[in-house]
C-alpha cells in the first residue's frame, strides 16, 4: 500500500489523547443532601476532573478510536498501482472505419475496442476529464472534457462502424489541439492500424496506441464493371477477387441480376493474389449486376458489390472562334465532350441554315463551299464573337469577351486592370477555383442583367465600383454565361484555376443527362447532380428503400449521404431515371491485418507497446465513508438516553392518533 499524503499520520498523536481522557479520574466532593433522589443526576456526570483511574471497556472509546484511525487513513490518501491512465485528462480515439467491422474479434473489432475503452474509463479517478473522439470519414468529438462516466459510456454505445475509411490524421490533430489546452493529457488510440499517417505528425500529449484485431484472413471483391459485350447482342461483366490473407483459399463468386442467379464461378486464390473473371454471356438489357462471395471471412462488407450500366454519348459542343489555343486545348481535355470548332465566317454562312437547331443540315452543295455541316449542340461557345441573332441556336450559350451587346446583355465601356474576386466562394461555378494569382489587363464593362447572378467581379486597383467579370443565369429556359475579358489579355489560362473553371462552366451549361451521371462512387463521396434547366428536384432512393428529395439550387444539387453500400436510384420529372452504385473497393479497408506498431507521431511521446501502463488508483473515499458512519454511531451511543426518550414520545404520539 502506498500513500500520497503520509504526513497525515502525524494526527496519530491524538489516539493516546483520547485514551488518556478515559483514564482521568472523577473527583467527587462530600455534600449533605435532603434526598437520594438527586444522586441520579450526580451519577450521570461522567466528565473526569482528576487523574487517574483504571481503563474500563467502553464502547464510546472504541468508536472514537476507530473514527480517528479511518480519518487519518483517508487523509493519507492510500492508493494502489493498477492498469489505467495516470494523467489528469484522457482523450479516447476510436476508429470507426470499415475494417473495424471485421469479426475476427467477436462480435467485431469496434465492439472489442469499446470494451477496452470502457475498462480504461472505469478505472479512472473521479477527477479525470474524458474526451471521446470518433475517427470515421471525418473526426467527430462525442464527449468533451467530461467527468461524468455515464455520459462517456452512452456516447461510446452509440458508435457504429462506417463503410468508408478512418481519418485518424484529423482525429489526432483534433486531439492534439485539445491536449494543448489541458495539462497532463494522455491520448489513447484504439484501432486496427489500417491507416496512412503523415511522416511527421506533431501531436501534443502522451500518445498510446492499442491495436485491435487478431487475423487478416479476408477476401474481397475489388473490382466490378458491366458493359456491352464485344460484338453486341448481350452484356459483359468484369469482376476481380483479391485474397488479403496468408493462406490459399477457395471461394465461389455468384452473379445476380434482378435477384436471380445468372452465373457462378469457383475461384482458387493464392495468398496475396487476385483472380479475375470475364462473363460475356450475360443477358442483354441488364442495367444492374450484383456480385456475391459465398462463404465467410473476417470482413463481410466487401463480399458484395454492384455495377450499373447506362448508355450515353458525348456532349456536343460548338466552339466559334478565330483561333484560341488555350480554349481549344482546355475543352479537348475535358472528358465527355465532343467539340466542333467553327470560325465566325463559316458560322455566319452555315449557322443561318438552322442546322444548329436540329433541322435539316447544310451540306457543301447547299452553301457552295467546303463548309462542314453543324450538328445540334447542347452548348455553343462564342469566343470574341457575337452572332447577329443567337436566339435561333439550341442549347446553352457561353460568351467570352463579347465585342458588342446582345439581347442578353449590354456593353457600356471598358475597365482596366480589374482585380478579380469571387462573389460567393460556395458557388458551384467556382468549385476548387482560386483567383488569388489571376491578373486581368482589361474587361468589358457590362451592367448585370436582371436574369443573371454575379460569379466573379473586379474593380480597378485605384478603387471604384466593381463590375461583373463573370455572370450566369437562365433566360427563357436557356442557360447563359458571360466572361467579360479576353483569355489572351489575362494570365488565367496559365493558372490551375483555368481548367477547373472551364470544367465547372461546361458542366453547368451542358448539364448531365442520364448517361453522364457517375455510375460508381466510393462510400461517403458527394455526388453532384446537374440536370436540364427545367428540372427543379430529384428523388433519391437509398439501398435500404428510404427516399430523400433534393431541391435544385442554381441549377444543381449535391447528394452526400452515400454511406450505405448498394445501388442508389434517382428519378425526376415524369420518366427521368438513373442509378449509381456505392462499393467498398478499398484495399486499405479490405486488408484487415492488424498493425502492431504505428509510425512515430512527430514530437508526441508514443508508447506503442502492448504492456499496460500503471496508474495510481486511490481508495480514500471508502475510508472517509467509514469514518462518517463511525462518527454517526458514536453520537447515537452518546445520546442514547435522549434518543430513547424521543423514540418513546414518537411511539406514544402514534398510538394516540390511532386511538382518536
Amino acid at each position: 500500500m502506498n500513500f500520497l499524503a503520509p504526513a497525515a499520520f502525524a494526527l496519530a498523536v491524538l489516539l493516546p489523547v483520547i485514551v488518556a481522557m478515559y483514564l482521568l479520574k472523577l473527583r467527587r466532593t462530600e455534600q449533605v443532601v435532603s434526598s437520594v433522589f438527586l444522586w441520579q443526576r450526580m451519577v450521570r456526570d461522567l466528565e473526569a476532573n482528576a487523574p487517574w483511574q483504571r481503563l474500563r471497556r467502553n464502547l464510546l472509546l472504541i468508536l472514537q478510536l476507530l473514527f480517528l484511525v479511518a480519518l487519518i487513513l483517508a487523509l493519507a490518501r492510500p492508493f494502489r498501482w493498477a492498469e489505467g491512465v495516470s494523467r489528469q485528462a484522457l482523450i479516447l480515439i476510436l476508429d470507426t472505419s470499415a475494417s473495424m467491422a471485421a469479426s475476427d474479434v467477436p462480435p467485431n473489432r469496434l465492439e472489442a475496442a469499446k470494451d477496452q475503452a470502457r475498462h480504461i474509463v472505469s478505472g479512472l479517478p473521479d477527477e479525470t476529464r474524458v474526451t471521446v473522439v470518433a475517427a470515421g470519414d471525418s473526426a467527430q468529438v462525442l464527449v468533451a472534457s467530461s467527468r461524468d462516466k455515464r455520459q462517456v459510456y452512452l456516447a461510446m454505445d452509440k458508435l457504429r462502424v462506417g463503410t468508408g475509411g478512418g481519418d485518424l490524421t484529423a482525429a489526432l490533430q483534433l486531439a492534439s489541439a485539445i491536449a494543448a489546452r489541458q495539462a497532463e493529457t494522455e491520448i489513447v488510440l484504439l484501432s486496427d492500424g489500417q491507416v496512412t499517417l503523415p511522416e511527421r505528425l506533431a501531436v501534443q500529449g502522451h500518445v498510446r496506441y492499442l491495436p485491435v484485431g487478431q487475423s487478416g484472413d479476408n477476401q474481397a471483391i475489388s473490382a466490378l464493371s458491366l458493359g456491352p459485350a464485344p460484338g453486341g447482342g448481350g452484356m459483359s461483366a468484369f469482376a476481380q477477387v483479391t485474397n488479403y490473407g496468408e493462406a490459399p483459399v477457395q471461394r465461389r463468386l455468384a452473379l445476380y441480376a434482378g435477384g436471380q442467379l445468372i452465373n457462378a464461378y469457383d475461384l482458387e486464390i493464392s495468398p496475396g493474389g487476385q483472380r479475375a473473371i470475364v462473363a460475356d454471356d450475360l443477358p442483354g438489357g441488364m442495367r444492374v449486376l450484383e456480385a456475391q462471395l459465398a462463404g465467410q471471412d473476417a470482413l463481410a462488407l466487401d463480399d458484395r458489390a454492384w455495377a450499373v450500366h447506362r448508355s450515353g454519348g458525348p456532349v456536343p459542343v460548338t466552339l466559334i472562334t478565330q483561333g484560341n489555343l488555350f480554349l481549344e486545348t482546355g475543352l479537348s481535355l475535358l472528358p465527355g465532350l465532343e467539340v466542333s470548332v467553327v470560325t465566325p465566317g463559316d458560322f455566319e454562312v452555315v449557322g443561318k441554315t438552322g442546322a444548329n437547331e436540329g433541322s435539316e443540315q447544310a451540306s457543301v452543295g447547299d452553301v457552295g463551299s467546303s463548309l462542314p455541316a453543324l450538328q445540334p449542340s447542347r452548348l455553343t461557345i462564342f469566343d470574341a464573337y457575337v452572332p447577329i441573332t443567337p436566339t435561333h441556336l439550341a442549347g446553352s450559350l457561353l460568351f467570352i469577351a463579347p465585342p458588342r451587346g446582345t439581347e442578353y446583355f449590354t456593353i457600356t465601356g471598358q475597365v482596366d486592370l480589374p482585380v478579380p474576386r469571387a462573389v460567393d466562394a460556395e458557388d458551384p461555378l467556382l468549385s476548387h477555383v482560386s483567383l488569388a494569382e489571376v491578373s486581368v489587363l482589361e474587361a468589358a464593362r457590362m451592367p448585370l442583367p436582371h436574369w443573371a447572378r454575379p460569379v466573379i467581379v473586379g474593380a480597378p486597383p485605384s478603387g471604384g465600383e466593381a463590375v461583373p467579370l463573370l455572370f450566369a443565369g437562365e433566360e427563357n429556359g436557356r442557360r447563359v454565361a458571360v466572361l467579360a475579358f479576353d483569355l489572351h489579355r489575362t494570365d488565367l489560362p496559365l493558372q490551375v484555376a483555368f481548367p477547373l473553371l472551364l470544367a465547372n462552366l461546361t458542366g453547368w451549361l451542358a448539364p448531365a443527362q442520364e448517361g453522364d451521371l457517375p455510375t460508381q462512387v466510393p462510400p461517403g463521396a458527394a455526388v453532384t447532380l446537374l440536370l436540364a434547366p427545367d428540372i427543379d428536384s430529384v428523388t433519391v432512393t437509398r439501398p435500404d428503400g428510404s427516399t430523400v428529395r433534393l431541391i435544385f439550387e442554381r441549377g444543381g444539387a449535391v447528394f452526400a449521404d452515400t454511406a450505405q453500400l448498394g445501388v442508389y436510384r434517382l428519378s425526376w420529372a415524369e420518366a427521368g431515371q438513373a442509378s449509381f452504385a456505392v462499393n467498398l473497393f478499398s484495399p486499405q479497408e479490405s486488408d484487415v491485418r492488424p498493425v502492431e506498431m504505428l509510425p512515430a507521431l512527430g514530437s508526441g511521446v508514443a508508447d506503442q507497446s502492448q504492456r499496460p501502463q500503471l496508474a495510481r488508483h486511490e481508495w480514500w473515499w471508502p475510508l472517509a465513508l467509514m469514518g462518517l458512519a463511525l462518527l454517526t454511531v458514536e453520537w447515537l451511543v452518546y445520546q442514547r438516553a435522549s434518543v430513547a426518550r424521543l423514540w418513546g414520545k414518537a411511539r406514544r404520539a402514534v398510538k394516540t392518533r390511532s386511538v382518536t
